[in-house]
């Protein structure tokens, strides 16, 4: 059983990112405060439920076999590089994906100790996660980056 973590007592934001062209650039606020469910939070249901692929190795397979719902990447990966590909197929396999600052915070969620770069979710038919995702998807998370404010 994984210990109460500083993730839960801790507000964030979700802000979307845009081309500069676009006029309606707003930023979505998501507050763990008011109740609803955060992204490591989700992770870490996840991970409870058997859902979960660590790794960017795992992540690009489920995207592959199309079993992913939704992947999770830390922004501090270093080199950056060893990631940029799960954006692209993501995209081609329409599954929404996120950026959080944090890989150890991201490895926390995922309930190891080591940081973790990139975890996907993966689908079940009677998975009671799957109306999270699907709120997730409402909030057009597709495209952003998590913020961790103050």
């Amino acid at each position: 059983m994984l210990s109460p973590s500083p993730l839960r007592s801790r507000p964030w934001s979700v802000r979307r990112f845009e081309e500069p062209s676009s006029a309606s650039s707003g930023a979505l606020e998501i507050s763990s405060c008011s109740g609803e469910i955060t992204i490591l939070d989700l992770v870490q249901q996840a991970a409870n439920y058997k859902q979960l692929k660590k790794g960017a190795n795992e992540a690009t397979k489920t995207l592959s076999r199309g079993i992913s719902e939704f992947v999770v990447m830390a922004a501090d990966t270093e080199p950056l590089e060893i990631l940029l590909h799960l954006p692209l197929l993501a995209e081609d396999k329409n599954v929404p994906y996120v950026f959080v600052p944090s890989k150890q915070a991201l490895g926390r969620a995922c309930g190891v100790t080591r940081p973790v770069i990139a975890c996907s979710m993966t689908t079940n038919e009677g998975s009671q996660l799957k109306s999270q995702i699907q709120q997730l998807k409402v909030y057009g998370v597709s495209t952003t980056i998590v913020h961790f404010t103050h």
